[in-house]
């Protein structure tokens, strides 16, 4: 236990450090959906924009899944950091890294099944399948590269920077697009060259962070000794940690297809609107990912050092911007509304339908805040198997609220609005289930043998 806690002052600037840098890599990542699709949006045909749409969310849906690598990497390495482990962390960036890459190879040599199923699974018109196949099978030729880029990260983070990060997304973003514009306009490649450019950066990707990664490691050494790697790894933790964040992340997957298979089941009109609804949640999300990724590096370097004060401090600091977070989005949503909604959409039905459900705007700040802040604190204190049990059983809350739509029962209410009523509860029992569990967790830091 430390004697000198943190004081709050500087609890809160270590947050806005790691915080802003992340937050400010959030928000440019939407600047790369939109170059895609103007780009698709000139090739003369409709079907492109389509298959851009359709193969970028097979892709992105897939690498989503492998979030755990990056969650994982950052929990386990910022617990070395605590305990000043230098081996430690060599250890962990070494096969955290080893794994990534072999998973992405595993997902090249299947690319062909897997854009199969996962194209049977979203039914698009035969021609659009046929290109967005195409699209995936291009882009998941850096699959390697995009696993591997996301250890890396996940280790600088666990490292207490995420200014590294930052540079190496919005790097790979500017290689992107100038490439994808290149190969497309430039060099006439149509749309395949879009996935070129996209496969190309991935590389480049990886290469820029293990440059920054080997600046960040300073005079230590990045890599660990591959011989005897195996035994010197806790590998049953090792394992544990990223087995629990890789269903974590297969639940909340399960449920944000859900919201989208069940609104296109009760129209395109509840579809259109659903869709705009979620971008707001996307866009209060890129800014509370970013307090999050504070949480995981903090309160894994407190968790390491054993140091459950400092912890509490790091919890109330984050609580205190999430508290501000909240305020500021919640008044946005709930006075501009209407004007952000017609920057989305010129159609006025949606326009109509989304204000309908203004409560829901409103609403999605207040109520998931606490989700956002407490996966961060638990991923840091690695703390996994709690944080997968408090998602589960906000997952199963989702779906029995919508047993009644599901089973054909008469509703109380529209069956979009139980949709959304169900998407809240999913938010705030995750949010309030890891708040009840984050004492008898602190107690255990003490005694890392029982606490994950």
């Amino acid at each position: 236990m430390q004697t000198n806690p943190p004081s709050v002052g500087k609890i809160n600037r270590a947050i806005l450090r790691l915080a802003l840098p992340a937050i400010f890599s959030n928000i440019t990542v939407p600047l790369l959906g939109l170059s895609d699709t103007f780009i698709s949006g000139h090739l003369g045909a409709e079907r492109y924009l389509a298959a851009i749409a359709a193969g970028t969310v097979l892709v992105n849906s897939l690498y989503w899944l492998f979030g755990f690598l990056r969650m994982g990497t950052t929990g386990l390495t910022a617990e070395a950091f605590g305990r000043n482990d230098l081996l430690l962390r060599r250890r962990v960036f070494t096969m955290s890294f080893l794994l990534a890459f072999s998973l992405g190879l595993l997902l090249m040599i299947l690319s062909v099944p897997l854009s199969r199923m996962l194209l049977w699974i979203m039914e698009p018109e035969p021609a659009t399948a046929a290109l967005a196949g195409e699209y995936f099978r291009i882009s998941i030729l850096a699959a390697p590269a995009f696993l591997a880029t996301m250890t890396v990260t996940g280790w600088m983070i666990g490292s207490q920077n995420t200014l590294y990060p930052m540079i190496t997304a919005i790097t790979v973003n500017i290689i992107n697009i100038t490439l994808s514009m290149t190969f497309v306009f430039g060099m006439k490649l149509g749309f395949y060259g879009v996935a070129l450019g996209t496969c190309i950066a991935n590389w480049s990707g990886l290469l820029i962070a293990l440059l920054l990664a080997r600046h960040l490691a300073g005079a230590d050494q990045l890599w660990a000794p591959l011989k005897g790697l195996w035994k010197a790894m806790d590998m049953r933790r090792f394992f544990r940690v990223n087995s629990d964040l890789m269903l974590r992340s297969a639940c909340i997957m399960a449920v944000l297809f859900a919201m989208t298979t069940f609104a296109g089941r009760m129209g395109d009109s509840v579809l259109a609107r659903n869709a705009v609804l979620m971008q707001f949640f996307m866009f209060f999300s890129y800014f509370m990912d970013g307090f999050a990724y504070a949480g995981e590096a903090l309160c894994g370097r407190f968790a390491g050092a054993a140091d459950p004060s400092g912890i509490y401090r790091t919890v109330k600091g984050l609580m205190i911007w999430a508290v501000i977070m909240t305020v500021v989005f919640t008044a946005v949503y709930f006075f501009f509304l209407t004007p952000v909604t017609a920057l989305l959409t010129d159609e006025a039905s949606v326009i109509n339908g989304v204000s309908a459900l203004k409560w829901v705007a409103v609403g999605i700040p207040v109520i998931s805040a606490a989700a956002f802040i407490f996966d961060g604190v638990y991923i840091g204190m690695t703390a996994t198997s709690r944080l997968l049990l408090a998602t589960l059983a906000a997952m199963i809350l989702f779906f029995l609220t919508m047993l009644p739509y599901l089973l054909g029962r008469d509703l109380m209410i529209l069956p979009d609005r139980l949709l959304w009523c169900a998407f809240l509860i999913f938010l705030l029992t995750r949010g309030v289930s890891l708040a009840i569990l984050l004492p008898s967790t602190l107690r255990r830091i003490v005694s890392p043998a029982d606490h994950r």
